[in-house]
Parts: C-alpha cells; structure tokens; sequence
C-alpha cells in the first residue's frame, strides 16, 4: 500500500510528520535511490527508502513508546538545536535517542514541566494539529496583580495576528505584592501564546509550568527525570487520535463519500 513518504517517516518512528516534511525538503531521504520529493509516494513492502544513508524496513519499525518528560528551564523542545543548547533527547539514556523518538508539540526554553515524547507520529500529528483541543494546564507566574477585568479578557479570548485565543480556564492562585500565581487551562497550544496573552494585558510572566496534559499529570516527577505512561494514559492518547478522525470524516464530506462507495 503506498502512502506519503512523510507519512511513512512518521508511522515508522522517525521523525514527527513536520520533522519528517523537513528532512525531505533538506534531501536527505532517497526513494529507490533517488533523492525524494515531498508529496512522493512510496510503498515500504516494495520500494526502498533510506534517510541519512540508513534503510528504513518495515521489519525493524520499532515499538510505539509513550514518555512523559519534566523539562528543565533552558532545554529546548527539539531533537537537534543549531545553537548547540540541551535539547530534550539530550535528557534520555543513549538507547532511547535511537528509535524516533520526538517532542509531541513545544514548550519554549524559558518554560518547565510536563512534555510528551513519542516515536509514534500519528499520536503526535494529532495532538499538535491546529483543530486539537486537548486541555493543558500551567501554572503562571505574572508580574503585579491583574485585575479582575483582565482576567475576564483573558478567559473569553484577545487577538493574537489578528486572531481571537480561545476562551481558556483562568482562575488565581496566589497574591503577592509584585506579582500573582494563576492557574491558566488551554485547549490550543499557539506560540508562547500565554506569554504573549500575559504581556498584552500588562502582567508580564516571570515563571511557566506545565502541569497536565489532559488527563497526564506531572506529578512529583522530578525535573529533568522522565517515565513510561501507564496504559490508560495510552488510552486517553488513542482516543484523542479516534475522536481527530472522527471530526475529520465529519467536515470531509468527500472522504464519506468515499467510504460509502466501498461499503
């Protein structure tokens, strides 16, 4: 069965489906010896498809695998970094760094907590597709003391590039002289969106923990430690991919056309 190639690369463990979407763009995937092009197809039974001079068959596709990861501050969401800085691989033993595993989404630098790495790209297109909404909660330090106006604004949403955040969960914390501890719930993972949010209505963050994704919790997790998610953690993953497709099928009139025809 043939399938994209960026998809193959993500359903093998390789890399997420943007990551893969950029090494082929960067020419370092061949197709039966040809360097590839985005958008190629390819079928892993029959064709042979290499990525960095290494053969990728079907036979050696590995286990799906399922981390949660307590970032540090100053490590980096990604597999490599041009700047040469601590990246979130760099916290695994060497034997885990060999089998596609990636961040699922970012947390920026400055930022800590909890972070997903997986080697299965299906769970991670869905969790970091721009309709997901799975809930993720922070706790956020701001400096001052936002008034309740502001935190109305920010729970029914600003605009961002010239698009309105969805409404979000905030609720206060802590109150401090110089600055405020909020709890702040997500359902869209935009750019720095809470730092951007929170300097936008005057109270700049100065601390920024993730506590929970869904129904995953950080816990006493250590910070730079990470573990194995436990099955019904799997599960809550496998649904949000069943409930992505669904949604899909729904807003893809074409695509039930299609499954009509071949019921």
């Amino acid at each position: 069965m043939t399938e994209r190639l960026q998809k193959i690369l993500s359903q093998w463990g390789i890399a997420s489906r943007r990551q893969a979407e950029q090494i082929i763009l960067a020419g370092r995937v061949r197709l039966n010896g040809a360097v590839a092009e985005l958008g190629q197809k390819a079928d892993p039974a029959q064709d042979r498809i290499e990525v960095d001079g290494r053969l990728v068959q079907p036979q050696n596709r590995p286990d799906r695998l399922y981390l949660l990861l307590h970032k540090p501050e100053g490590v980096v969401s990604t597999c490599r970094d041009p700047q040469n800085r601590r990246t979130a691989l760099d916290l695994l033993p060497a034997s885990l760094r060999q089998i596609g595993l990636h961040p699922v989404g970012r947390l920026d630098a400055a930022s800590t907590g909890a972070l997903l790495l997986t080697n299965d790209g299906v769970v991670t297109a869905c969790l970091t597709h721009p309709r997901h909404s799975v809930a993720k909660t922070y706790r956020v330090w701001v400096e001052g003391q936002p008034s309740a106006a502001a935190l109305q604004q920010w729970r029914q949403g600003l605009l961002l590039e010239n698009r309105l955040t969805r409404p979000a969960e905030v609720r206060q914390l802590e109150v401090r002289p110089d600055q405020t501890c909020l709890e702040v719930v997500l359902r869209e993972g935009r750019n720095r969106q809470i730092r951007r949010v929170a300097a936008q209505l005057g109270y700049p963050v100065r601390a920024l923990h993730r506590l929970a994704i869904g129904s995953i919790q950080l816990g006493e997790l250590a910070s730079g430690q990470y573990r194995l998610l436990d099955l019904s953690e799997i599960n809550f993953l496998h649904l949000q991919v069943q409930q992505a497709e669904l949604r899909a099928e729904l807003i893809d009139p074409k695509k039930q056309q299609h499954q009509l025809k071949d019921e």
